[in-house]
């Protein structure tokens, strides 16, 4: 099954698809990703076409089938320590609320990377007693076992730095050789969560003081976008922090929020204040 398999018909069956279930606007261009991707499991099922293949996953009897298919679709790259001034932010941050519970929340974790360097800061800054939490959500069970496991092979912790790798990372010896593990003691700290961003979420998932949504909104159409924003903004405490990648904004997307600087959104109520913290940060007196 080769890539010129996948009909332009097909395709944007699965493009509006994909759009429904996880709100991404797949360009024409991932024809061959899609294609690509999606050619094993065919494959799997002995399906002679795509058109079968979609015929599968959006008949209601292959709830599972469609899951993986959606994580095969969905699942992006991210890397430790990725964007690192929104870390230093972070450290910052956590700093000024130093002495009160903080708790973050990582919107589109993918394989660990991102919850496991806001553990890492926060363990740095608040120490590992103190009360702080790292809730990390995806859409994709596929990524969220793996990042779970915390288990990755040497070259992915490139990014993080060697005293912080010493610290909280366990190299692999004999058949793990090549492969680093995340220590418990922070594994222990995260907890990974399967939500659609599209859907509004449980109040069992309470409020953050940060939240971070980075580099999944490209992806999205601005009407993708408001809704997303709108489901989230519930949990973002009233001087809490929304973080977004650096080639993404919320202008035009949610009236909640504005920029305290590029990619760091508040409400308009905490933007005195967290501009008086970072003043003292940046003296040199906050810490």
């Amino acid at each position: 099954m080769d890539n010129q398999s996948l009909t332009d018909q097909e395709f944007s069956l699965f493009q509006k698809l994909i759009y429904r279930l996880a709100g991404i606007n797949m360009a024409d261009s991932k024809k061959a990703l899609v294609a690509g991707r999606l050619s094993r499991r065919l494959r799997h099922y002995g399906l002679d076409s795509f058109g079968a293949y979609y015929t599968l996953v959006t008949s209601g009897d292959a709830l599972d089938e469609r899951q993986l298919m959606v994580d095969l679709l969905t699942t992006n790259e991210t890397y430790f320590f990725r964007e690192a001034a929104h870390f230093d932010f972070l450290q910052d941050f956590a700093a000024s609320r130093r002495g009160r519970p903080l708790r973050v929340w990582s919107g589109a974790s993918s394989s660990g990377e991102e919850p496991y360097t806001i553990a890492m800061v926060l363990a740095e800054t608040l120490g590992m007693s103190a009360p702080w939490e790292v809730i990390a959500s995806d859409i994709s069970l596929t990524v969220l076992e793996r990042a779970a496991a915390g288990l990755y092979p040497l070259e992915r912790g490139r990014g993080i730095p060697p005293e912080l790798m010493k610290k909280y990372c366990l190299k692999g010896v004999r058949s793990q050789d090549g492969n680093f593990l995340v220590m418990s003691a922070l594994r222990e700290r995260v907890t990974f969560r399967h939500l659609n961003l599209l859907e509004p979420h449980h109040r069992d998932l309470g409020q953050f003081d940060v939240i971070f949504l980075r580099n999944v909104m490209i992806y999205f159409d601005n009407d993708t976008k408001r809704k997303v924003i709108a489901n989230m903004l519930p949990h973002l405490r009233e001087d809490g922090v929304f973080i977004v990648g650096h080639s993404e904004t919320l202008t035009g997307i949610t009236d909640q929020l504005g920029a305290l600087r590029p990619t760091l959104y508040c409400r308009a109520g905490a933007r005195a204040q967290l501009e008086r913290y970072r003043s003292a940060m940046r003296s040199g007196h906050g810490r």
